[in-house]
């Protein structure tokens, strides 16, 4: 950007920064991975659940159960969501969200294809990270 002038490097900053979209479009569409995760659970085919982690939770998980994905979280005991399970809180940081629905609470990362499950099951503990039933690094 040598030799540009401000109204350049301007419009360069508005393009890149109007690319990621508001913090409430990707709070809204954080949201609906978690709704499309939640659903996808509640089909006896996980399949699809396993699609929408993140490629390090979903290696984590099947080494940590030695098994594969669909039947790794078929036995992670999630908090079951029904239909009536609400988002109360959610919290973007940059491509990393937190959604806290009535049962569960999980955390996201931006990717490519769109918002990934990095850890679901979790809960809080007093002055200690959350503690998560399924998680990546």
């Amino acid at each position: 950007m040598r030799g540009a002038g401000p109204s350049a490097l301007a419009v360069v900053l508005l393009a890149l920064l109007g690319g990621c979209g508001s913090v409430q479009e990707r709070a809204d569409s954080a949201s609906a991975a978690v709704a499309r995760f939640q659903e996808n659970l509640r089909t006896p085919d996980t399949t699809r659940g396993c699609a929408a982690l993140a490629p390090g939770t979903r290696e984590e998980l099947e080494e940590n159960t030695e098994l594969p994905c669909a039947r790794a979280l078929s036995d992670a005991e999630l908090p079951e969501a029904d239909t009536a399970d609400e988002v109360r809180v959610v919290d973007v940081y940059g491509r990393q969200a937190r959604v806290v629905t009535n049962r569960d609470t999980f955390f996201l990362s931006s990717f490519p294809g769109g918002w990934k499950i990095t850890a679901a099951g979790c809960t809080v503990r007093r002055e200690l990270p959350y503690r998560c039933l399924i998680k990546g690094g």
